[in-house]
């Protein structure tokens, strides 16, 4: 099956961070290209592989970068495909440089842009997936699926937590 997401990371150590995302395609069975490639240390493969993305059948690109975070804006720059960035934490800012970086793209040249650590790496997926699921019915019922079972999942926390609030008022009442 040809991929139709690509996610590209900036580095090596990047990978353990953007795990989420790759279990989110591994849950919804879309198979995606993975990537090393640097905006600094290899821009002309990292263009060579925006400007081709379109012919290998690829339809959202995610890009994950930190600090200077310059590779999401590259790839936007060289493609017409969506782009999502996912700014990756380091210690120095908490992700804050990265974020920055990634958000404050000159007009024309649009990068979606994630949360820098926590949801970021697991909404880039889901950002990916719905805008595959416009052009995928059978997709789309899957998404929907996914999202009514994170909405019984809160409801049922909530039960548990009504349930174990109540029981702590019939003690404290017993006291």
């Amino acid at each position: 099956m040809t991929p139709k997401v690509a996610v590209v990371m900036g580095s090596y150590s990047d990978v353990p961070k953007m795990e989420k995302t790759l279990e989110i395609f591994r849950e919804f069975d879309i198979p995606c290209e993975v990537r090393i490639l640097s905006a600094h240390r290899t821009p002309r493969e990292t263009a060579e592989f925006a400007e081709n993305a379109r012919a290998r059948g690829i339809e959202v690109i995610i890009a994950a970068a930190g600090g200077a975070a310059h590779l999401p804006g590259v790839i936007a720059a060289s493609t017409i495909l969506p782009v999502i960035g996912v700014p990756i934490a380091l210690p120095v800012m908490n992700g804050l440089d990265s974020l920055l970086s990634i958000a404050q793209m000159p007009a024309g040249i649009p990068v979606c842009t994630m949360s820098a650590g926590g949801g970021g790496p697991e909404n880039a997926a889901l950002a990916a997936i719905s805008i595959l699921a416009l052009g995928d019915k059978a997709l789309s019922e899957t998404l929907e699926s996914y999202r009514k079972r994170l909405a019984a999942k809160v409801l049922e926390r909530d039960s548990a937590l009504q349930w174990k609030l109540t029981a702590t008022e019939v003690r404290e009442r017993e006291i």
